[in-house]
């Protein structure tokens, strides 16, 4: 079976190190499933969102969970012994605001939410409360995952701060932009991942660099999709695709003199690796069939076990919003490797 064809119940045959983690932002586990598969002990989780709360809960059963505000979290008086001496904190505080679709700089420093139910915040700040709760809990690593946008443009001086803000509290800082087509996942998923560790340790500085063959679509297409309805636009549309085009805008741009809509609906070919899954927006079209991708693909795309119990949320919403498992478990054994396995 391949590396993204998995289960939740192959954990328990995954050799275990004695190395722990707490994940903030933990939406449905992707990054905990990683450090899972890496053999980490992922003790507990913050989240905000009491639904995508329920969907961590249901799958990973913490010992610790948090369903709160990471600023919330940072005002609790005292926590467990454990949670004093975690190995690693992990965390993707949200990042909307940097992503480079939308209106980016419009945004920066509003008030602003996911979805309906879930509280008002500055989202820009929450990296900064992340790093609080790194001061607090002072894990011996930090590692923080964000989208690509953070690093380009306006958004370095940010980038600037938070590792000003880092290195105030003691710790160095590494960057790395990692594309998760180059790390066994069937996407093509740049991200920027911030690797913090404590001055005090004396880490030597961590390499990650990955090389793998990307997977294409056709590698792992399922014969099962969501037929479109042959009444509707989108079908139409569809229809006049020509082989060059790679998103529905391209075909829209080429036969609707130059108009311009559904820019993110990407056309899933069997011989070009997945474009980043996005957690809203219409689901990718497939290019040999007329339907949108199958939750199954959608599944085996962001490398999420077969069996996770998503309680009936959207599975594009959660994959989407998550960590593809299987890149979190190539940096977490990395990690271990490079950095933990050295402390004396």
């Amino acid at each position: 079976m391949a590396e993204y064809e998995w289960y939740l119940r192959d954990l328990k045959n995954i050799q275990k190190n004695q190395y722990s983690v707490f994940s903030c932002f933990s939406c449905g586990g992707g990054s905990s499933m990683g450090y899972k598969l890496a053999g980490f002990n992922v003790i507990g989780n913050c989240e905000i969102d009491k639904k995508i709360n329920d969907i961590y809960m249901k799958n990973h059963n913490p010992k610790y969970n948090y369903c709160m505000g990471i600023q919330e979290m940072n005002r609790i008086k005292k926590f467990p012994s454990e949670l004093y001496n975690l190995d690693i904190l992990d965390g993707s505080p949200p990042c909307s605001t940097f992503s480079l679709a939308g209106e980016r700089e419009k945004n920066w420093g509003k008030n602003k939410k996911f979805r309906e139910g879930q509280a008002s915040q500055i989202l820009d700040d929450l990296f900064f409360e992340f790093i609080e709760l790194a001061n607090i809990l002072k894990p011996k690593v930090v590692i923080a995952e964000n989208v690509k946008g953070l690093i380009m443009g306006n958004a370095k001086g940010y980038v600037n701060l938070i590792i000003k803000k880092f290195d105030e509290i003691g710790y160095n800082v590494q960057l790395f932009l990692l594309n998760a087509a180059t790390m066994g996942v069937p996407q093509r998923r740049e991200r920027v991942f911030f690797i913090a560790t404590k001055k005090s340790l004396n880490f030597p500085k961590i390499e990650l660099k990955f090389n793998e063959t990307p997977i294409k679509y056709g590698e792992i297409k399922s014969k099962e999709y969501k037929p479109l309805n042959e009444d509707t636009l989108t079908f139409e549309r569809w229809k006049k695709r020509i082989s060059r085009d790679v998103k529905l805008s391209d075909t829209i741009k080429r036969t609707e003199n130059g108009k311009i809509s559904c820019f993110n609906t990407q056309y899933l070919k069997d011989d070009r690796t997945p474009a980043t899954i996005a957690a809203g927006g219409s689901p990718p079209l497939r290019f040999d069939v007329p339907g949108y991708v199958s939750d199954e693909d959608l599944i085996k795309i962001q490398t999420f076990p077969l069996d996770f119990n998503f309680l009936g949320s959207p599975v594009q919403y959660i994959c989407g919003m998550s960590v593809p498992p299987v890149m979190m478990k190539k940096i977490a054994e990395q990690v271990k490797i490079q950095l933990l396995d050295k402390i004396k």
